[in-house]
């Protein structure tokens, strides 16, 4: 993907070959519910701008809304926390802004923002973050 046409979208969502390994979500071998209360502590107030709307743990999601810092504008944001088919912990996002047709990167910057600071809040160590493509099939 170019860097016009990246900064000129107004989404960002992850999959396991997205050409920034950054965005390719995360999968962890750490039990489901650890990673779901950590998600759910972070889109509820552990990110800065961020309000926590719904979740729905049989499903998975997560729904949130993160507030720009300049402009002030709310984007909306899913998680989806679920087992993939090898029974490890598999966390995907997507963001997407409400207004505008260009984010200059803001979306994927949320995504990867998110990420990291999952990575911490679950103190992972590198053998807990397992190949995002691999077990891409959900087993919930």
């Amino acid at each position: 993907m170019d860097l016009k046409r990246a900064l000129t979208r107004n989404r960002a969502a992850t999959a396991p070959d997205h050409p920034d390994p950054r965005i390719r979500g995360r999968r962890y071998a750490i039990p489901f519910q650890e990673v779901w209360e950590a998600s759910v502590a972070l889109a509820g107030g552990g990110l800065r701008g961020w309000t926590l709307v719904e979740t729905d743990d049989m499903a998975g999601r997560i729904r949130a809304e993160a507030r720009t810092l300049l402009f002030r504008f709310t984007d909306d944001v899913e998680i989806r926390v679920r087992l993939d088919r090898d029974a490890q912990t598999r966390v995907d996002l997507v963001s997407a802004s409400r207004v505008g047709k260009g984010d200059l990167g803001a979306n994927a910057r949320r995504i990867r923002r998110f990420l990291r600071r999952l990575d911490r809040k679950l103190d992972v160590v590198p053998s807990d973050i397992l190949a995002p493509e691999e077990g891409v099939g959900s087993g919930n």
